[in-house]
């Protein structure tokens, strides 16, 4: 490192250092500012969209024709977590009409498309019941074999009992169910409690 023993002598090499510098830093302050104003305009531009999803979503979950509306909203806000919100208010409402696998198409849709892990998870797990309600056994224990968060554990490993349970296989729905308990750490749960003390009795009949 250059020093300078004298005022005058930095005086100089601070003259020089704007002579030889400026141009470059007036052009990186006007681009720094440049920037600056455009993360601003950026940041706004968001949030001018969020709060139009946001109102646009509203008006969906309110309308008289879920189904239909929710459709248009979804292909117009796919990138959006509300799309994934109104894809599950479509899948609810297509399980009230009895259209199941709509609500599969729906969850399947929402699943795919969201990157939020909790938001996956649940949409992970209404499917794993849409399909087991149809039957559809091996898919809805392949959709529950998806990796999901810890704080889903206990309701993956019920569902995942419901299933074996309904395909007759009672060993395996009972460790699911005791899987279940252990996951929940003391959370009460008095139906999947219920379950394993049905299960228990059948085996000692």
């Amino acid at each position: 490192m250059e020093i300078y023993s004298t005022e005058e002598q930095q005086a100089e090499a601070i003259k020089r250092f704007f002579r030889e510098n400026g141009a470059t830093l007036v052009i990186g302050a006007v681009l720094g500012l440049g920037g600056l104003y455009g993360w601003k305009t950026y940041n706004q531009s968001q949030i001018d969209s969020a709060e139009a999803a946001s109102e646009a979503y509203t008006q969906v979950v309110e309308s008289d024709d879920v189904l239909k509306k929710s459709e248009a909203f979804v292909a117009n806000n796919a990138d959006s977590n509300y799309a994934v919100l109104a894809a599950f208010v479509a899948a609810k409402e297509a399980i009230e009409k009895d259209d199941l696998t709509l609500a599969a198409e729906k969850l399947t849709w929402a699943a795919e498309h969201v990157e939020n892990a909790e938001l996956k998870a649940t949409a992970q797990l209404r499917l794993a019941r849409v399909l087991a309600s149809q039957a559809q056994y091996e898919q809805a224990l392949a959709t529950l074999a998806q990796p999901m968060p810890e704080a889903f554990k206990a309701q993956q490993a019920e569902i995942q009992g419901d299933i074996y349970l309904a395909q007759g296989e009672q060993d395996k729905a009972r460790d699911a169910y005791q899987s279940a308990l252990d996951a929940a750490k003391g959370n009460n749960n008095p139906m999947l409690q219920i379950k394993l003390d049905d299960l228990a009795q059948k085996t000692t009949v």
